[in-house]
């Protein structure tokens, strides 16, 4: 299910987010002083390509320079990657095969307006979960 989903949302929305983020990741890494914007711009964009069955969790060692450096993210790139993930969303919703996907750009709405601080892991299916149980 998890590749149908990721499919449906490559052809739909996922290739265009993520030509916004590579643009705004080579932008960043022009400029040198940006690398690390630039690279977690490229590191969300891969996320925004193929989202399903991956999440993003807090990373606990994250400080006050994260809270700064997302500060500097919303002024040079963060803000019209969050309107293009709403934008996207909503143009999903319209259709009710789209909802789920939708659903999925607005929650990648925070990682797109802060993502310093942020780590993308993969999520635990149900047969994982279920071993864990057993184990």
């Amino acid at each position: 299910m998890r590749t149908l989903l990721n499919l449906i949302w490559l052809v739909l929305s996922g290739f265009w987010l993520f030509l916004g983020y590579a643009a705004a990741g080579i932008v960043l890494c022009i400029l040198i002083i940006t690398i690390p914007w630039g690279i977690a711009s490229l590191r969300i964009g891969v996320y925004a390509l193929w989202p399903f069955g991956r999440t993003v969790v807090a990373k606990p060692t994250s400080g006050a320079f994260s809270f700064l450096g997302n500060v500097i993210w919303v002024v040079l790139a963060g803000w019209w990657l969050a309107l293009a993930h709403i934008v996207s969303g909503i143009a999903l919703c319209i259709t009710i095969i789209g909802i789920p996907l939708g659903i999925a750009d607005f929650k990648m709405v925070p990682i797109s307006l802060a993502p310093l601080g942020k780590e993308i892991v993969p999520t635990a299916g149900e047969f994982d979960r279920a071993r864990a149980r057993q184990a």
